[in-house]
This record gives C-alpha cells, sequence and structure tokens, in this order.
C-alpha cells in the first residue's frame, strides 16, 4: 500500500479525500502533514493556485519521499477582475480573519447589482512525486455573491456565495451537498484517474 501525503492540517479535507479515493477503489494510505510535524509550511509564493498547490506537494514529496498532493482555493469575483483569488485568506491584510475579509469584500462590492455580483470558488490539486513528476486539476464552484452573510456552515467566504442553481449560500448547505458540488470536491475527484496512473 503506498503511503499519500496531504499537505493540510485540517482532518476535514483529510476525511474527504480519503472518501474520494475510497469510493473510487483506492486503498492508499492518506495522512496529513502532521505526520511529519518536524516539515515546516511552504510558503505560497506563486501567482496562481496551481502553483502555490504545487510548490507545496513537491516540498513534501521532496521531503519525506513519498508522494504528495495539496491543494490551494480561493475566491475569484467578477467585476474584481478575479480578485481577491490567491489572497483570499488575507484579502484584509491577516491571514485567516474571515469576518474582516467577508467584510472588506463586501463593503467593495457594496454599489454592485446582483446580475454583476457572478463569482466563482477555484481549486487547484497537485500530486507531486518524489523523482519531480506533477500533475495538476482544477475544480471550479460559479454562483453569485450575496450583500448580506448568511448561514453558519463551512468557513471563509461560504456565507456570501449562493452556488449555481442553489438557494441557499454554501454555509447553509450540509457538509456533504457542500462536498458534492465544492470546488475542492471537484479537484479532488478530478485527482482520481491521476492517482490511478501514477500510483497504480
Amino acid at each position: 500500500m503506498t503511503r499519500l501525503i496531504l499537505a493540510t492540517r485540517n482532518a476535514g479535507k483529510i476525511t474527504e479525500l480519503h472518501a474520494i479515493l475510497a469510493d473510487a477503489g483506492l486503498t492508499h494510505e492518506l495522512v496529513g502533514a502532521d505526520a511529519y510535524p518536524e516539515i515546516p509550511d511552504t510558503k505560497e509564493t506563486g501567482v496562481t493556485f496551481a502553483e502555490n498547490a504545487l510548490l507545496k506537494a513537491h516540498a513534501l514529496a521532496r521531503a519525506t519521499g513519498l508522494p504528495a498532493v495539496a491543494d490551494d482555493s480561493g475566491l475569484c469575483v467578477d467585476v474584481l477582475n478575479g480578485a481577491p483569488g490567491i489572497f483570499s485568506a488575507r484579502w484584509a491584510g491577516t491571514h485567516g480573519d474571515d469576518r474582516a475579509n467577508l467584510d472588506l469584500l463586501l463593503a467593495q462590492i457594496a454599489d454592485i447589482d446582483t446580475p454583476h455580483r457572478g463569482a466563482h470558488f477555484a481549486c487547484a490539486a497537485a500530486l507531486a512525486l518524489p523523482d519531480g513528476t506533477e500533475r495538476v486539476v482544477e475544480g471550479t464552484m460559479p454562483g453569485t455573491l450575496r450583500f448580506a452573510p448568511v448561514g453558519t456552515n463551512g468557513f471563509g467566504y461560504d456565507p456570501i456565495l449562493q452556488p449555481e442553481g442553489h438557494e441557499v449560500t454554501c454555509a447553509e448547505l450540509t457538509p456533504a451537498e457542500k462536498n458534492e458540488i465544492s470546488h475542492r470536491g471537484k479537484a479532488f475527484r478530478a485527482l482520481v484517474p491521476v492517482v490511478r496512473e501514477l500510483l497504480g
């Protein structure tokens, strides 16, 4: 059995990818970055989601000698030319301050009418092998931005994105409902044939 490392300390992400691999009949042992606490987190210095995902995957693969998966994701707003994009987690200046990021974004587009509030979540997922082999896949979840946050599930910008074809925000969906349509769920599912091809 091949051990596969996912570059995250988020247990929910590990559970999600594990379920997707298991559903596809892939039985690789999946662990998170916590299994290797001596390896520092990689700085995300890329200018695209794909570059950041590859940076993290290659760093883990080199440090452990094992295949590694990493993802990078964010919110891309049409009227902001795709911003906040790779800066989604630190849009208001402090990394991970969800409320400040959300409030700033809503203030920036406060005067924009609903027909022009299109946006999508984007995710790039990368698989890197110790020999330098790499693959990147992507997934998106298009929708419309609400004028105020609604819902208590999820995190980040979930309370303001209403996915296409739904009447509720991402933060009003159950985790299972969100995984079915999410950008990360789509990217992780697109990784399945890549894992099968490169790892058997």
